[in-house]
């Protein structure tokens, strides 16, 4: 209860304080506004950048049938070490089913 009294005090406050240093803060937001547009645009720019990256075929796609581990007797240790770690996940999470089974019957 505490929190919103004191939110809407808050709110109450900054709109007295917005109307009586109106043009303040036109001039702060004047200000801010070109910093804010570029920083946005350069966000836009990167993200879309990425997105071209991806699209065009002459950035370097790789070839299919390799691997980005190198050599090929290491990604398949890889593999088989993720195949065993999914195992454990799924008995852990069985385990963890009959614990919360177990927990609702008594």
């Amino acid at each position: 209860m505490a929190v919103f009294v004191g939110g809407i005090v808050a709110a109450v406050i900054g709109f007295i304080l917005l109307l009586v240093w109106w043009k303040p803060f036109l001039s702060l937001l004047a200000g801010a506004l070109p910093i804010m547009l570029l920083f946005g645009g350069a966000i836009a720019a990167y993200l879309g950048y990425d997105e071209v990256k991806d699209k065009l075929p002459y950035f370097g796609k790789k070839e299919e049938g390799t691997s980005p581990v190198g050599d090929p007797a290491q990604a398949t240790s890889y593999r088989e070490e993720a195949e065993k770690y999914k195992a454990e996940a799924e008995r852990l999470k069985s385990e963890l089913d009959k614990a919360k089974a177990g927990e609702g019957t008594s």
